[in-house]
């Protein structure tokens, strides 16, 4: 096998060892990758041991959102959690603007698929890769984590408490030093005494 080629092994999903040989990663896209192969190795979906961590955790912490050392150390959140996470430290985006050409190893930007109400999420997914036709890492409620499409995410959450294909939202994280959005075009006035 070339180095710059993705080692694909399929057990029912798309490629389980997840981007190591990718040739323009860089440090933070090694620790993302190593936290995704982490959460596959816990709570696959064909041995989920890991049955009661939220999707938002599975999420945040491959993201690397909060400092702990593994997954096994990483406080779960609830919805009312992620919800402020999100509004927070992510902005709201259409989805016409997901880049194309999109790898979470190799970009600084990182994208989350939300499903339900932002404030009162169900469900969060990561876009992982664009190139492959399950682009979205998560865990399902009953069948652990794994990558899927939209149009499976969508199947998956239709008709769970209401939830429509209007329920799909898409969120980029805030890069450090970028105006959150609840802070845009507000006035600061700063004094020096």
């Amino acid at each position: 096998m070339k180095t710059n080629q993705i080692k694909k092994i399929d057990y029912g999903f798309e490629y389980r060892t997840f981007i190591h040989m990718r040739k323009n990663m860089d440090c933070e896209g090694l620790l993302i990758s190593e936290r995704i192969e982490e959460i596959m190795m816990m709570c696959d979906r064909e041995h989920p041991i890991y049955e009661q961590i939220s999707s938002f955790s599975i999420a945040l912490y491959a993201l690397g959102f909060f400092n702990c050392d593994d997954l096994m150390s990483f406080q779960d959140i609830d919805a009312h959690e992620a919800a402020v996470i999100l509004s927070e430290h992510f902005t709201k985006i259409d989805q016409d603007d997901l880049p194309q050409d999109y790898n979470i190893t190799e970009s600084n930007e990182q994208y989350l698929l939300v499903v339900g109400d932002p404030l009162f999420p169900v469900h969060f997914a990561v876009l992982a890769d664009t190139a492959v036709s399950r682009p979205f890492f998560s865990k399902l409620p009953f069948f652990g984590s794994g990558f899927d499409s939209l149009e499976e995410l969508m199947d998956e959450f239709a008709d769970i408490d209401g939830i429509s294909s209007d329920d799909f939202h898409f969120f980029r994280k805030t890069s450090y030093g970028t105006i959150p959005s609840a802070s845009i075009g507000k006035i600061y006035i700063v004094k020096n005494y």
